[in-house]
């Protein structure tokens, strides 16, 4: 199947949208078919052996419509600028044309309802005698206002005899039935001058109708403005994202810097970036540092530190350092492109709601004409003149125009998937909208989804109160020549510490077992326990119920020992990330069942369910099966999300009524995804659906005024309660009615700009929540909602002044260290100033503060 972007010319409200849908999806060989009102475009899927891009073409020109197919392409400036300057010249045409038809309109009004308001006319358009003259200089005004707005005779009338009327006819009918009535009463006017019947001339003179027509077309035009202009804002997190791409980059050639354009930028190039400038293209750091400030991509406001082997994203800004990058991808390869591009797709796609919007509309105008004709036919039956039955008919036809209809849904959408890009959540299409608001299931992958998806050191215990910071550089001088993940776990642990490692040599790997090495010529041991019963090193009952201990968490517990004894246990595990719980909670508060999946053993399946607060796991599911799993839950009649990073989690992501991956995952993960998490954040899939939930909330509130608007509009302006309230309305009232809630609609919409994501859960209370062993694999972890006074607790705060801190890496740890010491429930770490506050229970003593401390690898000066 080949996928096609069309720009659709001359559609004006969704009537016209429906047309050129049902025209298009006639042809043989299309398979999908979405015309997008809002964008004027229209996104097609056909079989290019059945039909082809001419054909397509052809059938929108039939339908009255023009069509060209877009060549754009999504790279760099030209990824947002297209449709961003065609809002510009739809704006800037709108406003041309308002400001010629208030020119005249303006006269035109004056001299036609200024005499009603006792204001003064030029003496030769007043009086009986100078009817014709009045009624000359009023035509003449509305001459220009037509022949600006002549748009909407043209295409009016062209959709009219061809069958499928729209608002533009519905106009057109309108305002064109008053200028004819005008052009006959003029003829009237004169027929009754050349008799002497001045009675009959000044009736004529009264109900000339010029002012309508003009009005009518000012006050279409006027909103059509504010409408175009309402539009325009629709798109600016996509036109924001387009910007941030630099005009110019430096390429570092044969030791010489260079400046050139952007576009200029090939895949392999060496690019100089400096503090404060945006980077050009995607790439990898080769040398230097610095902090990258993602926001615009990611949604995360904090820069992220970049060194050498690190990607960079394209259009991402250099906050601090100097750096060079070898260049990766451009054009429509970069990451940014990718965004833009789906995003664009997902704003031209139609949720399913939207539909039932295009069906009422395709049968709306007619409808609409018929009601028009016998409102002002059964007005004449019941003995009023015709200019009251005219007035009657030509406010029906102007009130209805189904604007407000079209633009419900596609507003809402596109201001909404533009604001999940702002935030880092790409949404791909407008159906995983509507779905995602009705999930009621979230299956979650284990490891890279809930969890960190890489080991790191959670647990180091000496043998013999031994020293913990020798315990670990002993490790990592072993671990280093290892290259194991587990190994590596322990080596970043110490290179974050600062420690220089020693050199080992002599390294025997036992398979199933461990590894031996030199160090400072005496041999060292690192495995698992049948590594030590093999080697005679005996392990005690201590050290076997710590290993035990930390196997129920979910941890490996390595041994390390020397030639004649243990040393000590390093446990290492794949944590769960910082606000895994805290999504868990929110996704439960709002009525949705959790679940996990996970091919790891039950043991740490628990253990990640106890810590994460999981109502639910599935634990020893192979990759296959996890497809399976996702079909039985939507058989028990569930709305599945799936949220995964990895490969084996493509087939579930598809399978799910909608899938949702991972940022940091894999590119088929992604590409089977309906929503992608650019932070790799899980608080961002709690967000995604709260998101879905606002923009479906907007356009039901959209369709439903629009809707209201027109089932009270058109019986007033039909004259059904005339007869018992004497209410009414004029064709000019309706017009202004009809162009603000097409205004309307699209202000409401706007709304969701302002968007923020709400969590009712406490992030620092979720994590010092219940911290039990494990819960069995199905049970719920309690969370204590007590407060501090419930629990009738004496609390004091301590300061504590440490040495040896000189990162952000030490200040983590010691925070980290301070806060697993009972009965602390509070800890705030002061990198400048060197000191750790802690808040804690009276009866924590000084000395396990301190411990704590020192046993993290720094110095204790004093706590007060």
């Amino acid at each position: 199947m080949q996928k096609a972007l069309f720009d659709i010319s001359g559609m004006t409200c969704s009537a016209c949208s429906a047309r050129v849908e049902k025209s298009v999806a006639a042809l043989q060989g299309v398979n999908e078919v979405n015309v997008n009102l809002l964008k004027n475009s229209m996104n097609v899927s056909y079989d290019e052996k059945i039909t082809s891009a001419d054909n397509i073409t052809a059938a929108v020109e039939k339908a009255g419509y023009g069509a060209a197919l877009r060549n754009g392409q999504h790279s760099g400036k030209a990824a947002g600028s297209a449709p961003s300057d065609i809002a510009k010249q739809e704006l800037q045409e709108m406003k041309r044309r308002l400001l010629i038809s208030l020119l005249f309109t303006i006269p035109l009004f004056y001299i036609a309802m200024g005499h009603m308001a006792g204001l003064p006319l030029p003496g030769f358009l007043t009086g009986p005698q100078n009817a014709l003259a009045y009624a000359f200089t009023q035509f003449l005004l509305t001459l220009p206002v037509v022949f600006v707005n002549f748009k909407y005779y043209r295409v009016g009338f062209k959709t009219l005899f061809s069958g499928a009327p729209n608002m533009d006819s519905l106009i057109a009918i309108g305002s064109g039935a008053a200028v004819v009535f005008g052009v006959y009463a003029i003829y009237k006017m004169g027929n009754a001058l050349g008799h002497g019947d001045l009675a009959g001339t000044e009736h004529f003179a009264m109900n000339l109708y010029f002012e309508s027509a003009a009005m009518i077309l000012t006050l279409i035009t006027l909103g059509k403005f504010l409408e175009a202009r309402a539009k325009g804002k629709t798109s600016d997190a996509i036109t924001r994202l387009v910007n941030l791409v630099p005009k110019t980059a430096t390429v570092l050639h044969d030791g010489v810097e260079k400046v050139v354009p952007s576009e200029q930028v090939q895949v392999g190039d060496i690019l100089v970036v400096k503090a404060g400038e945006s980077i050009a293209a995607d790439g990898v750091i080769t040398e230097g540092s610095a902090f990258i400030d993602e926001s615009a991509i990611t949604g995360e406001s904090i820069p992220a530190e970049k060194q050498s082997g690190d990607k960079v994203t394209g259009a991402t800004i250099n906050k601090a350092g100097h750096f060079l990058m070898r260049v990766t991808r451009t054009g429509d390869d970069t990451t940014l492109s990718q965004i833009v591009k789906l995003v664009d797709e997902a704003t031209s796609s139609k949720a399913p709601i939207a539909r039932l919007a295009d069906k009422i509309s395709g049968i709306f105008v007619p409808v609409v004409i018929v009601i028009a004709v016998l409102a002002a036919a059964v007005w004449l039956l019941l003995g009023y003149d015709l200019e009251f039955a005219l007035s009657i008919g030509i406010a029906v036809l102007v009130i209805s125009c189904p604007c407000a209809l079209g633009l419900a849904t596609p507003t809402a959408i596109m201001v909404g998937t533009g604001k999940g890009a702002a935030n880092g959540i790409l949404i791909k299409s407008a159906q995983a909208i509507e779905v995602a608001q009705a999930v009621d299931t979230v299956v979650l992958d284990k490891t890279g989804t809930v969890t960190e998806g890489k080991p790191v050191v959670t647990d180091i215990v000496t043998a013999d109160n031994g020293n913990e910071s020798q315990l670990l550089r002993i490790a990592a001088s072993l671990e280093k020549l290892s290259e194991h993940p587990l190994g590596m776990a322990i080596v970043n642990e110490a290179q974050q510490r600062g420690m220089e490692l020693t050199k080992a040599s002599g390294l025997q790997q036992t398979p199933g077992q461990g590894i031996s090495a030199l160090l400072d010529g005496q041999r060292y041991f690192a495995g698992n326990s049948k590594l030590m019963a093999a080697q005679g090193i005996v392990l005690d009952q201590a050290a076997n119920a710590q290993a035990q201990a930390f196997a129920n968490e979910g941890k490996t517990a390595l041994y390390f020992a020397s030639d004649k004894a243990l040393l000590g246990i390093i446990a290492v595990a794949d944590v769960i990330k910082k606000t895994s719980r805290q999504a868990v909670a929110e996704l439960q508060s709002m009525g949705i069942d959790v679940i996990m999946l996970t091919g790891d053993n039950a043991q740490t399946a628990a253990a990640v369910q106890q810590q994460a607060g999981i109502a639910h796991v599935l634990a020893e599911v192979l990759p296959q099966d996890k497809e399976r799993e996702i079909r039985a839950l939507q058989a028990q009649g569930k709305k599945v999300a799936m949220v995964g990073d990895g490969i084996n989690d493509a087939p579930a992501l598809a399978r799910a009524d909608v899938g949702i991956a991972i940022g940091a995952g894999t590119d088929i993960a992604i590409e089977s995804a309906d929503i992608v998490l650019m932070k790799s954040d899980l608080l961002d899939a709690v967000t995604a659906i709260q998101l879905s939930k606002a923009v479906m909330r907007n356009i039901r509130q959209n369709l439903f005024w629009a809707f209201f608007y027109n089932s009270v509009g058109i019986p007033v302006a039909a004259g059904v309660f005339y007869g018992v309230w004497g209410l009414t309305l004029s064709p000019m009232i309706a017009a202004a009615a009809m162009s603000l809630s097409s205004v309307s609609v699209v202000s409401n919409a706007l709304r969701l700009r302002w968007f923020k994501p709400r969590y009712t859960q406490n992030s620092q209370a979720l994590e010092n929540a219940d911290k039990s062993p494990a819960l069995q694999a199905g049970a719920i972890p309690e969370i204590s909602t007590e407060s501090t006074d419930q629990r009738s607790l004496d609390m004091t705060t301590k300061n504590i002044q440490i040495e040896g801190m000189s990162c952000g890496h030490c200040s983590a740890r010691v925070e980290k260290a301070l806060s697993a010491v009972p009965g602390v429930s509070n800890v705030h770490v002061d990198l400048a100033a060197k000191t750790a506050t802690v808040t804690a229970e009276d009866s924590v003593a000084d000395k396990a503060l301190s411990d704590a401390v020192t046993d993290a690898g720094y110095e204790v000066t004093g706590i007060r």
